[in-house]
């Protein structure tokens, strides 16, 4: 996907969500790519936190972070 830079400004997180799946994103001035928007090695598929459409509640985090009971981690390593 080509895009110019205003078009770039304007839907940025857009942008990246596309290049963090993988979609190769080129930003252009006047017609000319001048920078291709890749995700940082090991980070492909990967959202960062800050971007995540939902923001998690202190009970929803806390709840994260509680450990797996046997059959839940028996589930998982299935």
């Amino acid at each position: 996907m080509k895009v110019n830079i205003h078009e770039a400004k304007t839907r940025f997180s857009q942008l990246v969500e596309k290049a963090l799946r993988g979609e190769e994103v080129i930003i252009s001035k006047h017609g000319k790519p001048l920078l291709r928007l890749v995700p940082i090695e090991g980070q492909k598929g990967q959202r960062p936190v800050e971007l995540h459409p939902h923001k998690l509640s202190d009970a929803e985090i806390e709840e994260s972070l509680k450990p797996l009971g046997e059959d839940e981690l028996a589930e998982w390593l299935r």
